[in-house]
């Protein structure tokens, strides 16, 4: 490729890079969106690169993503002075750089989330304020980049009823498409029924919530997870999403709320690979005291949806095999760096090209009410 051009309000065009053409390798045109974003900011313009086209038997694909960390620095003074006061990674500031990384994957549209849930520890007061800003925030980017991107609110769920009128609010007044929570809150799954206000206001709705762990703090002892390969997140989150879900099918949330919709995240943890002991538990442990009516594998074909972080073609076969199609959606984990699983999708020799178009974006284009 040819040198950088220098930075100017035209760093963005073809001409600008005339080593640009059809024979481009992805490598190279991700160094030039690097550079144009590096650019952008010096000079206050947003970068316009040519989007990746991912096509599905020779047709473009639309590609949405339910997986999308955010983050929100203005919350930071309603912070100061108080146990929450933290730093915000720039990673997870929304700016021209994350249109240009979807850009680059061949993304059209993320649903974004605030998804650590530092605010579950917040008195009412202050949790409802932050609850707010981010709410106010996400709608105000959404709005602004209206082809892009959609919001799910960050609900205060250690109040539910709080959470419910907040959702509400959410989806009513700011256009948000659903819901994200935590696998836990303040250590408690939330399946009891001081959170039934919650879920049915989600039943209500007709909105998805999103299920993001938190590396299973509420499930390990200390340090339990600590040394080397990063066991808190590559065993902690998958496992706190499993616990999370089995919990909602034994605790007989999915029963009392039969139109709620949960998309989990990691592939939904471990539940759909080790199924067939979930599934036999209630008939052969006789101390199980299990609440559902239906048989596990029942919910994962009806009410649970996973996103596809599973990352190998055995895995994704299998996956689709115990949810079916239907229940599988896309999730890049952006910005956090983790395989993207696209082409895993679109190569897949077990998914025909119906089930690629449905979990590429078909799926979530339903749950998240994005029309065309």
């Amino acid at each position: 490729m040819n040198r950088r051009p220098k930075c100017s309000s035209g760093l963005a065009s073809r001409a600008a890079w005339p080593g640009l053409g059809p024979m481009t390798t992805r490598r190279q045109f991700i160094t030039l969106l690097a550079a144009v974003s590096a650019c952008a900011g010096s000079i206050g313009v947003t970068p316009a690169a040519e989007r990746r086209a991912v096509n599905v038997a020779g047709k473009r694909a639309r590609i949405i993503d339910v997986h999308a960390h955010c983050a929100f620095a203005e919350v930071a003074p309603l912070l100061a002075g108080t146990p929450l006061a933290r730093d915000f990674p720039a990673s997870q500031r929304l700016g021209p750089e994350r249109i240009a990384a979807m850009d680059a994957r061949g993304i059209d549209i993320q649903a974004l989330s605030v998804n650590q849930y530092w605010w579950y520890a917040a008195d009412r007061p202050l949790a409802e304020k932050i609850v707010l800003l981010h709410d106010q925030s996400l709608a105000s980017w959404c709005k602004d980049h209206a082809d892009r991107f959609v919001g799910l609110s960050s609900v205060a769920l250690q109040f539910p009823d709080l959470a419910a009128t907040q959702l509400e609010r959410a989806v009513h007044e700011l256009g948000a498409r659903g819901a994200s929570i935590g696998g836990h809150v303040n250590g408690e799954v939330p399946t009891g029924p001081k959170y039934d206000v919650f879920w049915a206001k989600a039943q209500s709705l007709d909105v998805p919530v999103f299920v993001h762990p938190g590396g299973a703090e509420n499930i390990v002892r200390d340090n339990a997870l600590a040394g080397k390969g990063d066991l808190g997140n590559v065993i902690g989150n998958p496992l706190e999403t499993t616990y999370f879900l089995t919990h909602m099918i034994f605790d007989g949330v999915l029963d009392r709320f039969p139109l709620l919709k949960i998309v989990g995240a990691h592939g939904g943890g471990y539940l759909p690979s080790y199924l067939g002991r979930s599934e036999v538990a209630c008939k052969f442990r006789k101390n199980a005291a299990c609440a559902n009516t239906l048989a596990p594998s029942e919910y994962l074909r009806r009410q649970i949806y996973v996103d596809s972080m599973v990352f190998s073609v055995e895995g994704l076969r299998h996956l689709v095999a115990e949810m079916g199609p239907s229940q599988v959606v896309y999730g890049s984990d952006m910005p956090y760096e983790w395989p993207d699983t696209i082409d895993l999708v679109t190569t897949a020799p077990s998914l025909s090209d119906a089930d690629r178009i449905a979990i590429l974006g078909g799926n979530l284009a339903r749950l998240l009410q994005i029309h065309s």
